[in-house]
C-alpha cells in the first residue's frame, strides 16, 4: 500500500454511527436494508449533501433506482425520515431528509419497554400491501417515480387524513378524467369529499352526479370516463 493509497483512504472520512441503532433497529421494525440507507443519507449529510436522489444512492448500493425509492418510501410511510424545507446561506428553499423522527423513537426506546413488533403479523403484511399498490397506480397514472414529496402526500392521505385508499384512486381517477393530473387537484377532491362526510366510493360517485346535472359542459366529459370501472362523473373540484 503507498502514501496515495492511504490519503485517499483518509479523505473519505469516517462515520460515527450510535450503538443504539445497531441494537435496537429491529425493535423500531426497521430491516437491514432499511438500515443501511439510513446510514447512506447519514453519510450524504456528513458530506453537506441532504438530500440525495434515489439515482445517487443506487450508484454506491447494490440496489437500484426503482428499489431505493420504495425503501425511502418505507422510511417516510414508518414515520423514521420525513422531508423538510430548509434555507441555504442564499436564503434559497429546498427539500432535506431529516432524521429526527428516528433519533426520538430511538431516545424513547431507551426511556421505556415498547411492545415488540410482530414482524409477521399478516394482517399487517396485508396492509403494508394495499398501500404499495396504491403508490404503483399513482406511479402508473403519472408515467413515471413519484417524488419524495409526492410519496409524503400520499402517506399522510391515508395515515394522518385517514381517507380510504379506495377513495384515494378514485379521487385519482376523477383527476385524470378532467385532465388535471396533479396532487394539488386530487387534494382538493378528497379535501370536499371529507368535508360534506363521504366515505365510501359510492358516495362520491353520487356526490359529483350531483354537480354534474348543474354544470352542462360537463356533459362533454361522459365519454371520457366510459374506460374506466365505476368511474366517477366529471366535476372540477378546483373551480367550486
Amino acid at each position: 500500500m503507498n502514501n496515495n493509497s492511504i490519503i485517499n483512504w483518509i479523505e473519505f472520512g469516517n462515520l460515527s454511527i450510535p450503538n443504539i441503532l445497531l441494537s435496537k433497529y429491529a425493535s423500531l421494525n426497521m430491516n437491514e436494508e432499511e438500515l443501511v440507507m439510513i446510514l447512506q443519507i447519514f453519510s450524504f449529510q456528513q458530506k453537506g449533501h441532504t438530500f440525495p436522489t434515489p439515482s445517487q444512492l443506487a450508484e454506491i448500493m447494490s440496489l437500484n433506482d426503482q428499489k431505493c425509492m420504495e425503501v425511502i418510501r418505507q422510511l417516510l410511510k414508518k414515520g423514521l425520515i420525513e422531508i423538510v424545507e430548509q434555507k441555504d446561506e442564499r436564503n434559497l428553499r429546498s427539500e432535506a431528509y431529516s432524521l429526527t423522527p428516528l433519533w426520538i423513537k430511538l431516545i424513547e426506546s431507551t426511556e421505556e419497554k415498547q411492545p415488540s413488533i410482530e414482524l409477521t403479523n399478516p394482517i399487517q403484511s396485508i396492509i403494508e400491501q394495499n398501500e404499495e399498490s396504491t403508490y404503483a397506480v399513482f406511479e402508473k397514472e403519472f408515467g413515471r417515480l413519484l417524488s419524495p414529496f409526492e410519496i409524503e402526500t400520499l402517506t399522510m392521505w391515508m395515515d394522518q387524513d385517514e381517507h380510504d385508499e379506495k377513495l384515494i384512486k378514485a379521487a385519482l381517477k376523477e383527476a385524470v378524467i378532467s385532465g388535471k393530473l396533479n396532487f394539488r387537484y386530487i387534494d382538493r377532491i378528497l379535501f370536499e369529499w371529507k368535508k360534506n362526510g363521504i366515505k365510501q366510493v359510492e358516495q362520491a360517485i353520487s356526490y359529483s352526479k350531483h354537480f354534474r346535472k348543474k354544470d352542462p359542459q360537463s356533459q362533454n366529459k361522459e365519454q371520457a370516463e366510459t374506460k374506466y370501472t365505476g368511474a366517477i362523473p366529471f366535476y372540477n373540484w378546483l373551480e367550486k
